[in-house]
């Protein structure tokens, strides 16, 4: 494994591509140096010594090298030197042989301060040699060659001529630079020529364009010229504040890494450059066991953690390729060229090898692994926003089956293309506020108080109308839209639970989970936080899992649902009914209550096996000390039948169909104190006899 603390540049590999270009450039470059010296003359630098100007030009030269102004975060554009201001100032002044001397030092300097392989330090000579030569030669072609001994001052006659040698200047420095970037990231030399030359032409302008009067003031006032400085620096700043604000727009803050945002621009590229014979990959790539480390050394160690993480993984993709952190501790990997699917493959394997290598942190040493979806253009997808969610399903199907590596398959891919356009449709409901709440009470059976209300997702397409949750959601649990679905229903029900609670309507609100939620380590902190933001006690929410779910062996799920009980955040097993053995493993779970399905409900009073069935389920689980709600209660009778039963609590149309938010709200000030939905008179069921003592809800005070 690389040492994260190695900055070293080792240089491009011997014989590769990269290798070879730069090696062809660096000797035109050497040689074009040796002929400038020989066609120009040769310098007394022990006579050019005494003069003061040079020295001050020579160390401006140096300083200029060492950092450059950056128009622009991304790679490809990279940054302009200032040097290039008086290095082209000494080219005018004094003639290519002093500017390509002067330049050779600081960029000598530059390599040993930034640590830079010898044969970029070479190439980077080369290039400003090239520069400064041909520029000189279009100087020459109108007469224009300055020496040591005799010094050239333009006039205004001369903005022609030094136009067009600042022209060829540029030219050579960002032709060459840009077609070694396109070798190195593998990547068409017209398409980074084209994303490069509209940035740094505007600061080759102002740079090239100021060193005429640099000239100008050298001879007639020298001790002006360190005045330069002064418009340089505060260029240099400005560009840094913007380009700062950039990248924090295109960067994770943790990591450094490229976020969704620049993910999805250098995937557009991509595919734009893609060629017929060739494959764009996208990785998505999930840590497996990320969550016991937060659990047990804390988050610090956590984003330590996911630094490691983030280093390994760059250190093992290829120039070009792009690693991205999309939120948690889910990472995106762009390939922007693979053969094929066998390719790709391999290329996940390795990065699983790199990320299971132990690690020690606070004197622990542990494993770390991952889950990869692999989705390939334009086998699997046409475009970023389908790529991303296919490699979403992948990935979710790898984290299943535990393989480690699962590529897009559309037989185990549940999406139909209606489908899929729902999720762009559900996608732009995110956005564009289309999705809401409503709230739906939950009943005491004997008393009739509040006993908490049920928050229900609901979407109102713009076109088809009222769009059923059993429609969307289980597509937007295929999918990475699933995470944000998730964040706006728990952000949304925190915010109404805060505002009834803080108004003194003090009721518990149940909020419904998905499968996919409980593979997401970061549910259990984005509650906290939330609780701990909203002034709420753990007590004021609770958390509805399906049976299905909660009775799944997978150690992933059942972690989460532990952190989750571990804040004192109530759990609650909706749509229960599936037989009595899985009543056993409550007892090693943290669940408050079981929910009935509705569908045994609905026949209690004409199927006496359901009756049997809800009966005996109300039974063991008043056995084990929890709570018991029977869904679908519709009628007087049904709820008098479920109370002599000893059912807790009742949800249905009886008490309430769900409402919004507002209307919720009234009904609440309406019977939360003394109201009572609850039908008078006898049972219809003589109880049961001898009935265990009601449950108290065990719920923890504490504030998050």
């Amino acid at each position: 494994m690389t040492d994260p603390n190695d900055t070293r540049d080792t240089g491009p590999r011997i014989g590769s591509p990269l290798w070879t270009y730069l090696t062809v450039v660096i000797a035109f470059g050497f040689t074009a140096l040796v002929a400038t010296f020989v066609g120009f003359g040769t310098v007394d630098f022990g006579r050019l010594a005494d003069q003061p100007l040079l020295w001050v030009l020579g160390v401006l030269i140096i300083l200029g090298e060492l950092r450059p102004v950056m128009v622009s975060s991304s790679a490809v554009v990279g940054g302009t030197y200032p040097s290039t201001m008086f290095t082209f100032a000494a080219l005018l002044h004094y003639g290519p042989s002093v500017a390509v001397a002067l330049q050779a030092v600081a960029v000598a300097v530059n390599g040993m301060v930034t640590r830079k392989s010898w044969h970029r330090v070479l190439f980077n000579i080369a290039q400003a040699t090239l520069a400064c030569a041909i520029a000189a030669v279009m100087l020459s072609a109108f007469g224009i060659r300055p020496t040591p001994s005799e010094p050239w001052t333009p006039g205004g006659a001369d903005l022609l001529a030094i136009a067009l040698a600042g022209v060829a200047y540029f030219a050579i420095r960002a032709t060459l630079v840009c077609a070694a970037c396109a070798i190195h990231e593998r990547r068409p030399v017209l398409r980074v020529i084209a994303a490069t030359i509209p940035h740094q032409s505007l600061v080759y302008a102002g740079l090239l364009g100021l060193a005429p009067l640099i000239v100008v003031v050298m001879v007639q006032s020298p001790s002006l010229v360190p005045l330069f400085v002064a418009p340089l620096a505060a260029v240099y700043f400005t560009a840094m504040l913007s380009v700062r604000r950039e990248d924090q727009a295109l960067h994770d803050g943790l990591t450094g890494l490229p976020n969704r945002k620049r993910l999805m621009e250098r995937t557009e590229e991509a595919l734009t450059e893609a060629r017929a014979d060739e494959r764009v990959g996208l990785f998505l790539l999930d840590l497996d066991r990320f969550k016991e480390v937060n659990d047990t050394l804390g988050h610090p160690v956590g984003d330590r953690l996911l630094q490691i993480v983030s280093h390994r993984l760059t250190h093992s993709v290829r120039p070009g390729d792009m690693v991205a952190r999309l939120g948690g501790d889910e990472f995106a990997v762009l390939l922007p060229s693979i053969r094929d699917i066998t390719a790709a493959r391999e290329v996940a394997a390795r990065l699983r090898v790199a990320l299971t290598q132990p690690v020690r942190l606070e004197g622990m040493t542990f494993d770390v692994d991952a889950s990869v979806g692999i989705a390939l253009y334009p086998d699997h997808a046409p475009d970023f926003e389908l790529l991303l969610q296919r490699a979403d399903v992948a990935m979710y199907l790898a984290k299943e089956s535990r393989s480690g590596v699962e590529e897009y398959l559309p037989a185990k891919d549940r999406n139909s293309p209606d489908r899929l356009n729902l999720l762009g449709d559900l996608r732009r409901a995110v956005d564009n506020n289309e999705l809401c709440l409503h709230y739906q009470p939950k009943m005491d059976l004997v008393g009739g108080q509040v006993r908490g209300m049920e928050a229900l997702l609901r979407w109102n397409h713009p076109v088809r109308g009222p769009i059923a949750p059993a429609e969307f959601i289980p597509l937007a649990e295929q999918s990475y839209l699933m995470r944000q679905l998730t964040e706006f229903v728990i952000d949304a029900v925190l915010e109404q639970t805060a505002r009834w609670w803080h108004t003194g309507l003090r009721t518990q609100v149940s909020i419904n989970v998905t499968a996919r939620d409980l593979l997401d380590s970061a549910m259990p902190d984005q509650l906290q936080a939330g609780l701990k933001a909203h002034r709420l006690p753990a007590k004021a929410i609770q958390l509805e899992v399906t049976e299905r779910i909660l009775m799944t062996d997978q150690a992933y799920t059942a972690d989460t649902i532990r952190s989750i009980a571990r804040t004192g955040i109530a759990l609650s097993l909706d749509d229960f009914g599936t037989g009595y053995s899985s009543l056993v493993r409550l007892q090693r779970l943290s669940v408050a209550e079981v929910k009935i399905d509705a569908s045994f409900i609905r026949r209690i009073q004409v199927s006496p096996d359901d009756e049997r069935i809800v009966r005996s389920i109300v039974d063991l689980v008043r056995s084990l000390g929890l709570r018991s709600v029977a869904e679908g209660v519709e009628s007087d009778e049904t709820a008098r039948f479920l109370a002599a039963m000893g059912c807790d609590m009742g949800q249905g149309w009886l008490f309430g169909e769900a409402m919004p938010a507002a209307e919720a709200t009234d009904w609440l000030r309406r019977h939360l104190d003394d109201g009572t939905l609850m039908p008078q008179g006898p049972p219809t069921l003589t109880p049961t006899p001898s009935p265990l003592p009601r449950p108290t809800p065990h719920l923890d005070t504490r504030t998050a």
